[in-house]
C-alpha cells in the first residue's frame, strides 16, 4: 500500500514541484565544462513547494576552492593520535610492559579497553588473545609489546572489511530504466552529529577525488539544513537543490535532486535527509519513503550513518535504531581525533556488521578521510 501511495502521489502533475528556474551549473571533471539548466520538476506528496537549486557557478570562477588531495588525510589523524600521547595505546603499553602481569593488571587492562568504547564482546577478546600470547612468547621489550598489542587491536579492527565508497555511475539496462544513472548516497544520522557540516565536506573529498557532485537538501525539518549545503556546495563548485519552504516534502527534495543529477550527467549525488530521533515513528517513515522513492529511479548506493564518536554507547543505540530504518552500508564516525573513544570503530562494526568507512578528523573543511585501520591502530599506539 505505501508503494502504491507513493506512485500515485508521486506521478499526479497538480502536486509537482515547480523549479524557479534557477540554472543549475554541475562542473563535469569527466568533461571538464559547465552545463547550464533549469532544475527539473519534482513531485512533492505533500503539498505543493517550489523548489530551487543553488548555482556555485554564479560566483566568480576565483572564488571556488581546490579541495586538499585524499591521498594522505588518514596520515594527519594518525600524527595527531601519535602527538596527543593516546590514552588508549599508552596505558594498554605501559601495563603490558609491566615484569609481572597479575590478574588485576589483565583486569586493568580491559577495564581500559571498555572505557574506550570498545565494548564488552570485543575487550574479553582481546584480554584472552593477549593473555595467551604473552604466556607462550613471554614478550616483556617494549617494541615486542608494541607489536603484539599492535596485531591484536587490527585484529579487531579488521582490515579485511570492504571500505571503499561506490562512486562509480550505476549502468541500468531494465524494461523501465536504461542508461547511465549517478551513484546514489543516502546520508543518515541523528541531528546534532555533523551529519549536515560530514555532507559538505564530503563532496570536497569527492571533488579532490575528480568526482562530479550534486547535493540533495532533504532534511527540510531543519531550516539551516539547506543554507548550510549551499556554503558548503558553493566552495567547490556542486550545485545543491532544495526546496524553498520549510518543512516540504523529503522524498520530494530527494527525487528532485536524483532527476537533476540524472540530467546533468553527474558522477555521485549525496542526499541529507532529517534526524529527528524523538519520533522514530515518522522517522522510519520518513527515510523510508525516501528509499522507496529514490529506488524506482535507481539502486541507492550508499547509506551512509553519521555517528559522533564521542558518544559511545549512545552512539550505538543510534545506529540500531537508522540500521533497523534505513540498511546502513557503512559509518561515518565525526570527532574521531578524541582519542579516549577510538574504541567505537570496534564496538559500531560488531554492532552493525559494516565497516567504518570515512572519519573526520578535525574542524576544517578537508578533514574527512578514507578510513584506514593500520594508520588508525598505529596512531593509537603512538
Amino acid at each position: 500500500m505505501n508503494d502504491l501511495q507513493d506512485i500515485l502521489l508521486v506521478a499526479v502533475p497538480s502536486l509537482a514541484v515547480v523549479a524557479t528556474g534557477v540554472g543549475l551549473a554541475v562542473r563535469s571533471r569527466r568533461g571538464g565544462g559547465a552545463a547550464p539548466t533549469d532544475a527539473p520538476a519534482a513531485p512533492s506528496t505533500d503539498a505543493p513547494a517550489a523548489a530551487t537549486t543553488d548555482a556555485p557557478a554564479a560566483e566568480p570562477a576565483s572564488t571556488v576552492e581546490t579541495p586538499a588531495p585524499a591521498a594522505g588525510r588518514m596520515v594527519r589523524l594518525r600524527e595527531r593520535l601519535a602527538r596527543s600521547g593516546s590514552p588508549l595505546g599508552a596505558r594498554l603499553l605501559a601495563v603490558l610492559s609491566r615484569d609481572h602481569l597479575s590478574e588485576a593488571d589483565w583486569e586493568e587492562i580491559e577495564e581500559t579497553l571498555l572505557l574506550a568504547d570498545v565494548g564488552a564482546g570485543p575487550s574479553a577478546e582481546l584480554v584472552d588473545a593477549l593473555r595467551e600470547r604473552v604466556r607462550v612468547l613471554g614478550v616483556r621489550e617494549p617494541a615486542a609489546v608494541r607489536e603484539l598489542l599492535r596485531e591484536q587491536l587490527l585484529a579487531l579492527v579488521d582490515p579485511t572489511m570492504d571500505r571503499a565508497l561506490a562512486t562509480e555511475p550505476v549502468m541500468l539496462a531494465g524494461d523501465d530504466e536504461v542508461g547511465v544513472q549517478p551513484a546514489v548516497m543516502l546520508v543518515v544520522g541523528v541531528n546534532g552529529t555533523g551529519k549536515t557540516t560530514t555532507i559538505g565536506k564530503l563532496a570536497r573529498l569527492l571533488v579532490a577525488e575528480d568526482r562530479s557532485v550534486l547535493l540533495g537538501a532533504a532534511d527540510t525539518f531543519r531550516a539551516a539544513a539547506a543554507d548550510q549545503l549551499a556554503t558548503w556546495g558553493g566552495r567547490v563548485g556542486v550545485p545543491v537543490v532544495r526546496s524553498d519552504k520549510d518543512g516540504a516534502d523529503p522524498a520530494s527534495v530527494a527525487f528532485e535532486a536524483l532527476q537533476a543529477g540524472r540530467e546533468q550527467g553527474v558522477d555521485v549525488v549525496v542526499v541529507d535527509t532529517a534526524g529527528r530521533l524523538q519520533n522514530k515513528a515518522g522517522l522510519m517513515d520518513e527515510l523510508g519513503k525516501i528509499g522507496r522513492v529514490l529506488a524506482r529511479k535507481a539502486p541507492i548506493s550508499e547509506v551512509l550513518l553519521v555517528l559522533d564518536a564521542t558518544t559511545g554507547q549512545n552512539g550505538l543505540t543510534q545506529a540500531r535504531v537508522f540500521a533497523e530504518v534505513a540498511g546502513v552500508t557503512g559509518i561515518v564516525l565525526t570527532k574521531l581525533d578524541g582519542t579516549a573513544k577510538g574504541g567505537i570503530v570496534v564496538a559500531v562494526q560488531r554492532e552493525l556488521g559494516v565497516p567504518v568507512k570515512l572519519v573526520g578528523l578535525g574542524e576544517g573543511p578537508d578533514d574527512l578521510a578514507e578510513f584506514d585501520p593500520e594508520a588508525f591502530v598505529d596512531g593509537l599506539l603512538g
